[in-house]
């Protein structure tokens, strides 16, 4: 990539190392190679370097990347994460955030190169796709973004990128890979020996690296672990961080089992419980982060998964009920739920204490809260939980009247879904190459 500074206290360094004296023979005969870090001279920079004093802007191949640009794109990453970011978090992101929009510029410079365009009727749908995930209507979409230092054209861009590259790998970059059915076929033989074993629905984080560059590479991937295990959104960090295919579904790989995993990632993915994410992890061509989001086993009933059918009884407490009132109310609700007959007491029940009833025989155990998880797990049919709400909601008992086991079916590999997993493996390799051909071909100017 030819990085052009036009101003700043490298000018002077940058050109000393560029035009070497008494040889100028080097002007008429340029030649190109390649070079390790190692080869680089020792850089003796004057003064300080503060990346704050250059204003963040750049011009990508005569496409010019905005101050607005970077701004709001970082709304939308600090938006995910609820704000919890410090300011030297902020400033390394800006950074990542300038590098993704160059990318970006090349993304799209690339498929227009190639006559792909993108119907504005796609990103919209698009738009209120995420939209529906944050249960919002695309009008309060909107106002949520703009509430957040962002906006729906941010996204949009950050959308529209993303479709123009997936659709320039599918004409540039899939014809050229190949995958054998012997190789999918050994990859089936070994899921099929793995029958009853773990499944995991994951997440990753992809960050390309070389050798030379593998140690700085694993400082940033830890610092990003920091920050997800400090509250950050792993999605919102995947989609700006990672460089695998799964980044605009927030990295996002749906459920795997452990044999279509990296053998290193698959140990370390195993050892987590449902919402962790492992340390950076060394593999081919980069470092993996990985979170696991849910995790089952095959010809097992998996409890998350049940079906529970409840009635749910609702007292209304007075404004002024004290702590301790609450509390004896508790107690006599208690008394009374456990000598109510099970679920055909709640109605008589709810007009002795003046409360209401709800009924819900479509409730998935996994859609509740943790702790109710906890109690429900363990009540049988009939059984009620302890009161549980506050002053304003009123005092709520759930009366379990009905559970569902749902057993996770024995699916034999499906060839299609594994040649589809390997061939987007080698996809990727090749969309990474081809992405640092545009970056090391691109005229780009920081002002």
């Amino acid at each position: 990539m030819k990085v052009k500074f036009l101003n700043g206290p490298l000018a002077v360094a940058a050109l000393a190392l560029a035009v070497p004296t008494g040889n100028a023979s080097l002007f008429a005969q340029a030649t190109t190679r390649s070079f390790s870090a190692n080869d680089l001279p020792e850089l003796v920079v004057m003064g300080d370097v503060d990346p704050a004093l250059r204003k963040a802007q750049a011009i990508v191949n005569g496409d010019v990347i905005t101050d607005t640009d970077i701004d709001q794109r970082l709304g939308l990453v600090l938006a995910a994460n609820g704000g919890r970011i410090d300011e030297d978090e902020k400033q390394r992101l800006r950074l990542q955030i300038i590098r993704n929009l160059i990318d970006e510029k090349l993304q799209l410079q690339e498929a227009e190169e190639n006559d792909i365009r993108i119907n504005e009727a796609e990103v919209t749908r698009s738009f209120e796709r995420i939209a529906q995930n944050f249960k919002r209507s695309p009008a309060q979409f909107d106002a949520y973004l703009r509430q957040n230092n962002s906006s729906p054209a941010s996204l949009k861009a950050q959308i529209r990128a993303e479709m123009a590259w997936s659709r320039v790998l599918r004409r540039k970059v899939e014809p050229l890979v190949n995958v054998g059915d012997d190789e999918v076929q050994q990859v089936i033989d070994k899921l099929n020996a793995a029958k009853g074993k773990d499944e995991f629905h994951v997440g990753e984080i992809f960050l390309s690296a070389t050798p030379e560059t593998l140690d700085a590479v694993m400082q940033d991937a830890s610092r990003i672990v920091g920050q997800v295990r400090g509250g950050a959104s792993f999605v919102a960090y995947a989609r700006q961080f990672s460089e695998a295919s799964s980044a605009g579904l927030g990295g996002d790989l749906g459920w795997v089992r452990g044999e279509q995993l990296n053998n290193a990632v698959s140990a370390a993915v195993a050892a987590l419980q449902p919402g962790q994410i492992t340390d950076a992890i060394p593999v081919a061509g980069g470092v993996a982060i990985m979170a696991l989001i849910e995790k089952r086993q095959v010809l097992a009933a998996d409890p998350l998964m049940a079906m529970l059918s409840l009635k749910q009884l609702t007292v209304p407490l007075k404004a002024d009920t004290t702590e301790a009132q609450a509390r004896a109310k508790v107690e006599e609700i208690g008394s009374f739920t456990q000598n109510m007959g099970g679920c055909g007491g709640v109605e008589a029940l709810a007009q002795k204490v003046g409360g209401e009833v709800a009924v819900n025989d479509a409730v998935r155990m996994k859609d509740l809260p943790a702790p109710l998880q906890a109690i429900l797990g363990r009540m049988s049919i009939g059984e009620a939980t302890p009161a549980f709400g506050s002053a304003e909601e009123g005092l709520r008992v759930l009366v379990l009247c009905g559970r569902d086991d749902t057993q996770v079916q024995a699916k034999a590999p499906n060839f299609e879904e594994i040649y589809a997993q390997m061939n987007d493996e080698r996809v990727n390799m090749r969309a990474r190459r081809y992405l640092r051909d545009l970056r090391r071909d691109a005229i780009v100017d920081y002002r």
